[in-house]
C-alpha cells in the first residue's frame, strides 16, 4: 500500500493527514506534543469546566474551506455556532464599527458609509462559493474564475491606510483597520488589504464561527477522519532529524521552513534551504485568559453580543500601534483582539462565569510583560472589567513557542506577511508545496493560504503529493 508520513498535527498537518487517508494511502502522523492540534486545541485553564481555546478561535475562513467541506467534518463531530454579532470596534465615544453577518445589514449599521462598504464587499460575497478555490489556493496557477477573481484580488493590492480612505465615518474606518490588521503588518504597506478582505468576505459568506467544545472540536473531527481510514498518529514524538521519519513513499511536514532547513540540512538543495533559513518570522502575540463573572461590562451595548471584539481606538491609532510592532517597538496601546466565544457556545462557561480570550500584537519574541496595557484597553471600553475578573491565566510569545514550534517568538502566524512570503510562501516556486526534494512537501501555515484553521494549506500539499504519486487528486 502507498505510504505517507505526516510530521506535525497541527490543522494543516490534520487536513493532509485526513485526505491523503481518504485518497487510500497508509498514513502516519507524528506530533511532538501530547496532542494533536497545534494551534486549535482547548483547554480548562483556570476552573474546572471553563473552556478556553490556545491559540485560534473565531473561524471565518474555516467554515467555507474547500479542504474541510471535502472531509464532512460535521458527520465527525464538528458543529459550527455563531453569536448575534460577528465582530465590534468600539471607540471612546461609544460608538463602534459593528459587522454582522448579512452585508446589507450590515451597511445599515454603517450609515454613511453603507452603499460603499456594499460596492465593495457584496459582490465577492454573492460568488464566495465560485470565489473559495482561487482565494484560497496558491497564487501561481491558472484561476477557475478569472474574472470574479480579479474583481476581488484589485483593491487586495491596496495599503489598508489607503482602502480605508473610501470610508467617511470613523467607525467605518475603525471596523476596516480592525479586520486588516489581522494580518499582523503596518497598514500602510502594499497588499495590506488582501487579509482583511479575505477575512470580510469569507464572514459574510458564513459568518464568524466558533467550533462548539472549543477550536479542539475541529482538530478532533479531522482526527476521527484519519482513524477511520487506518491512519494512525503518535504524540510525543518530536523530530529532529530526517532519519527519524519512517520511510513513507511520501512525506508532509507541517513545520515552518527553519525547523525543515534544520531537520533535512544538506539533503535539500543548497538554494531551497538557504531560502528556507532566510524565511522571515512576524510579529509576536501575547495572550491573557480571563474567568469574567457576568461577562465583559461594555459601553458599547453591540460588543456585549459579539464573538470577536477588536481595540485600538480609531484607523490612524490602530496604525501606529501596528508601525510600531513592526520596527520593534511595544505601543503603550497595542491593538488587542478579544474572544467571547461563550456566547456563540454557552457551553464553555460555567455558570455565570465566562472565558474570554484576549491577545495583544507585541514585537516579535517580546519578552515584556503586557498584561497590565491589555487590560486596560479592555477597561478601556468596558469600565469595570477588573472588578469582574475573577482568574487569569498568561501566554507569553515564549509561551507559544514552548507549545508550538512553528510559532518562535509569538509568531502564530507562522511567518511575516510580506509581500513575498503573503503571495508565494516559503519561497519562489510553481508548487509552493514543494522543498526541492522528490516526494518531501512542506505543508504548514508558511504555504499558501496562510494561516487559520482551514486546513487548505494541507490540502494543497496532499493535492501536490498525490500527482507526485501518479494519484489524481480530489481536492482541488
Amino acid at each position: 500500500m502507498t505510504s505517507a508520513a505526516i510530521v506535525g498535527g497541527g490543522p494543516n498537518g490534520l487536513a493532509a493527514a485526513a485526505l491523503l487517508a481518504t485518497a487510500g494511502l497508509q498514513v502516519t502522523l507524528l506530533e511532538a506534543a501530547d496532542e494533536v492540534g497545534g494551534g486549535t486545541r482547548s483547554h480548562e485553564a483556570i476552573l474546572p469546566g471553563l473552556l478556553h481555546d490556545h491559540c485560534s478561535a473565531i473561524h471565518p475562513m474555516a467554515v467555507t474551506s474547500p479542504a474541510l467541506r471535502s472531509l464532512d467534518l460535521e458527520r465527525h463531530g464538528l458543529r459550527w455556532r455563531l453569536a448575534d454579532i460577528d465582530c465590534v470596534h468600539p471607540l471612546d465615544d461609544g460608538s463602534a464599527g459593528v459587522l454582522l453577518r448579512s452585508v446589507e445589514d450590515t451597511a445599515r449599521m454603517l450609515g454613511a458609509d453603507g452603499n460603499r462598504y456594499r460596492a465593495l464587499i457584496e459582490p465577492s460575497v454573492r460568488h464566495w462559493d465560485a470565489l473559495v478555490q482561487d482565494v484560497m489556493g496558491p497564487l501561481l496557477r491558472i484561476p477557475t474564475h478569472p474574472i470574479l477573481l480579479a474583481r476581488f484580488g484589485l483593491p487586495t493590492v491596496l495599503p489598508a491606510t489607503v482602502l480605508a480612505r473610501l470610508f467617511t465615518t470613523p467607525q467605518a474606518q475603525a471596523l476596516w483597520a480592525g479586520v486588516a490588521t489581522h494580518a499582523f503588518r503596518p497598514l500602510s504597506h502594499p497588499l495590506g488589504s488582501a487579509v482583511g478582505l479575505g477575512i470580510l468576505t469569507a464572514g459574510h459568506a458564513a459568518g464568524w464561527a466558533v467550533a462548539e467544545g472549543g477550536s479542539q472540536s475541529i482538530a478532533r473531527s479531522m482526527e476521527n477522519v484519519l482513524r477511520k481510514h487506518g491512519g494512525t498518529i503518535h504524540t510525543g514524538v518530536r523530530i529532529t532529524s530526517c532519519t527519524q521519519i519512517p520511510p513513507a513513499d511520501v512525506t508532509l511536514l507541517d513545520l515552518d521552513p527553519g525547523q525543515v532547513a534544520a531537520i533535512y540540512g544538506d539533503r535539500l538543495p543548497a538554494r531551497v534551504r538557504a531560502a528556507y533559513q532566510r524565511f522571515r518570522r512576524g510579529p509576536g502575540a501575547f495572550k491573557i485568559d480571563l474567568a469574567v463573572e457576568g461577562g465583559v461590562p461594555w459601553t458599547n451595548e453591540h460588543a456585549r453580543r459579539a464573538a470577536t471584539v477588536h481595540l485600538g481606538g480609531p484607523l490612524a491609532e490602530v496604525a501606529q500601534a501596528e508601525k510600531d510592532v513592526a520596527a520593534g517597538r511595544m505601543p503603550g496601546r497595542p491593538f488587542v483582539l478579544v474572544g467571547q466565544q461563550y456566547l456563540a457556545d454557552p457551553s464553555r462557561s460555567v455558570g455565570d462565569v465566562h472565558p474570554v480570550w484576549a491577545y495583544a500584537h507585541v514585537p516579535h519574541g517580546y519578552d515584556g510583560d503586557a498584561t497590565e496595557v491589555i487590560l486596560e484597553q479592555i477597561e478601556r471600553f468596558a469600565p469595570g472589567v477588573r472588578e469582574r475578573i475573577v482568574g487569569r491565566q498568561v501566554t507569553r510569545p515564549a509561551d507559544f513557542a514552548a507549545a508550538n514550534p512553528n510559532f518562535a517568538g509569538g509568531d502564530i502566524l507562522t511567518g511575516a506577511k510580506t509581500i513575498a512570503q503573503l503571495l508565494l510562501g516559503a519561497r519562489p516556486a510553481l508548487d509552493p508545496y514543494g522543498t526541492g526534494l522528490p516526494g518531501v512537501f512542506l505543508c504548514s501555515a508558511a504555504t499558501p493560504p496562510g494561516p487559520g484553521a482551514h486546513g487548505m494549506c494541507g490540502a494543497g500539499a496532499a493535492t501536490s503529493a498525490l500527482r507526485h504519486l501518479g494519484i489524481q487528486p480530489g481536492i482541488h
